[in-house]
């Protein structure tokens, strides 16, 4: 029998003894950890029993030892939870309605405001605006009874009485065949106070003068409007009129114009410009206005220069022009109204106009088309002079000067100033000359028809999702907030029959109206931080392109949202493009204005950042007259 090694069984002794150590040893060095753990983590010292003995002589040592600790308090509470919404966050606060008494109110036009101003030269009818303090906040109803206006061109000669319920006009011009009242509506015979027999024979008769017929009259402006029949009658030529009046005793005038589906606006000739830019119109006209054309130096037929194309024509009908057959009608002496034309006369001439016609009450003077033989003829006429270095094309809020606004310089005295323009509908899509010229910076021949492409296709997308703006006639008056160089308008102006009011903000980086009338639009300039002049309800269309990017930080987009709520019509749709943080903020506004309203892709797919929100203003009124206050809205 074989026996084991001692030395063997001393060795496997050993080494066990060894392990069990080696646990022992780290089992009281975890227990330590965990217990020095709890103690540096406690909020309040834990002071070891084995201090406890320290007597008061050994303070020192003890207040040592507790300063060295570390007191850390645990928080166990959560931190990245959203705050519970307040009781009354779940609810949409609602932008009230005005009262009934503002819903023909026009911020900038306020009657009373404009008492505190000059009456001289008309300035307090110009564009007078509250202040921020004063600006209202509620929207601006229409008037009990209000309706969708006729569709044009049954709009054209019937307005409906509730939308517009002022007879004014019907009395005062009773023999004149401006307006004639009948039951719930408004028929507009197309007569005016020197066109008795309509605007379509007037018309006629200017066109025996000069060629309104081959397209190179395209773009007009009609002075002291009236009810803008003749602008309403040159439509069917493709001409296209700017109508504008002040909002003075002719009550409604432009908001006639504008019910009918007229293009106009609230304005006055007096000491600021005309908010359009240089060489705009093709033709500008007056019929007996009431403009003292004369007076003041020639201080408005030299605005009305300014605006005037190269070779562009003005018209004048009613006094003076005439005066041996219409003296004692007028009220007026054979020599004061002489003297009158004689003074229109000489500012013509000292303008470089030249009497073209003058049959029977039309008179027609021409603009040269360049300023060779002007500038030569100064040592002639010695008054106006040109006007020194300006920028001819700001008319915002900037003061009418006696001068002379030069035009662009030519290289013989056959060439057109500015450069020649197509006739319309080529005009349409020809590059405009500002920008063949190379004037305004960074857009050139190639930036334009690319822009024109873009927004054929991006009209024609807008179709496809808003079936009213697709449906042939279920707009008429349109707004584009942000019209760069037109192309939102030229997309719709050859097919649909629609006017589109082109502004462009003054706040833009490229002052481009220019470009807008020589395609053969029409606009204006606009400030969107106050409101525009224009009535209520102006607009059945409203696109707003990058609008609000680009008033950022400027003044409150409420405000904005509450002046378009105020010139749209009710059912009127509006299309904002923008980044899609500034259109959910649009979103949240449009819901407290009660509009529907709903954000929808951009056309190139959901990957893009810019969006499109599509919204409807809602039908409502003012209520009945005597209907309890407590009731403030009448809907459908």
């Amino acid at each position: 029998m074989a026996f084991a090694n001692p030395l063997h069984y001393f060795w496997v002794f050993k080494t066990k003894r060894a392990n069990l150590y080696y646990l022992i040893f780290v089992a009281i060095l975890c227990s330590l950890c965990y217990l020095v753990g709890i103690w540096s983590h406690s909020s309040t010292a834990v002071i070891p029993s084995s201090f406890s003995g320290v007597s008061c002589s050994d303070q020192s040592l003890n207040s040592t030892f507790v300063s060295s600790v570390s007191v850390v308090a645990l928080d166990f509470s959560a931190h990245h939870q959203a705050p519970d919404p307040s009781p009354t966050a779940a609810r949409v606060n609602h932008i009230p309605p005005c009262e009934a008494k503002f819903s023909e109110y026009t911020p900038c036009e306020d009657a009373e405001r404009s008492l505190k101003f000059d009456r001289n030269m008309l300035v307090y009818r110009e564009r007078h605006c509250p202040e921020p303090r004063e600006v209202l906040k509620c929207r601006v109803p229409a008037p009990y009874g209000y309706k969708v206006p006729f569709r044009w061109p049954e709009s054209r000669d019937s307005v409906w009485f509730a939308n517009v319920p002022h007879k004014h006009l019907t009395v005062e011009k009773k023999n004149q065949n401006w307006v004639r009242f009948q039951r719930d509506r408004f028929r507009f015979p197309g007569g005016g106070t020197m066109f008795p027999n309509g605007a379509d024979a007037y018309i006629d008769d200017i066109g025996k003068l000069i060629n309104l017929k081959d397209g190179s009259i395209r773009t007009a402006i009609d002075t002291g409007c009236g009810v803008a029949s003749w602008g309403a009658y040159l439509l069917s030529r493709n001409i296209l009129a700017v109508s504008f009046a002040p909002r003075d005793t002719h009550e409604a005038q432009v908001q006639f114009a504008l019910e009918r589906g007229v293009p106009a606006l609230i304005g006055v000739l007096a000491s600021i410009r005309l908010p359009y830019p240089s060489r705009a119109f093709d033709m500008a006209h007056c019929s007996r206005c009431l403009i003292p054309w004369g007076q003041y130096d020639g201080h408005y037929l030299i605005e009305v220069d300014r605006v005037l194309r190269p070779g562009g024509y003005w018209i004048l009908s009613g006094p003076p022009i005439n005066w041996q057959n219409h003296w004692r009608g007028w009220e007026r002496t054979p020599e004061d109204l002489k003297a009158e034309q004689t003074g229109i006369e000489n500012v013509a001439r000292s303008l470089c106009w030249k009497k073209i016609k003058q049959k029977n009450d039309i008179a027609i003077w021409q603009k040269p088309t360049n300023h060779v033989h002007c500038k030569m003829n100064r040592k002639v006429f010695k008054f106006p002079q040109f006007c020194p270095a300006q920028d001819p094309d700001k008319a915002w809020y900037t003061k009418m000067e006696n001068c002379i606004t030069p035009l662009p310089n030519v290289s013989n005295i056959k060439q057109v100033a500015g450069g020649e323009l197509a006739n319309w509908p080529e005009r349409l899509t020809s590059i405009p000359p500002r920008i063949r010229r190379g004037t305004l910076k960074g857009i050139t021949a190639e930036t334009f028809t690319e822009n024109t492409e873009l927004w054929r296709k991006r009209v024609a997308y807008y179709k496809t999702i808003d079936h009213q703006l697709g449906e042939r006639g279920r707009y008429r008056n349109l707004l584009d907030m942000n019209s760069y160089l037109g192309g939102f308008s030229a997309a719709l102006v050859v097919n649909d029959p629609v006017w589109v009011m082109n502004v462009v903000p003054v706040e833009a980086d490229v002052n481009t109206l220019g470009v807008v009338y020589e395609r053969g639009l029409i606009g204006t300039y606009q400030n969107w931080c106050e409101a525009m002049s224009t009535y209520p309800r102006t607009y059945d269309f409203i696109h707003a392109d990058s609008v609000f990017s680009l008033y950022k930080d400027r003044c409150d987009m409420e405000d904005i949202l509450l002046e378009m709520d105020r010139i749209l019509r009710p059912e009127g749709s509006a299309i904002f493009r923008d980044d899609v943080d500034y259109l959910v903020k649009i979103k949240s506004i449009l819901d407290a204005m009660q509009w529907d309203s709903r954000i929808v892709d951009h056309e190139n797919g959901p990957l893009e950042r810019e969006k499109i929100l599509m919204a409807v203003k809602q039908y409502w009124t003012a209520p009945a007259p005597d209907q309890n206050q407590q009731g403030t809205i009448s809907a459908s």
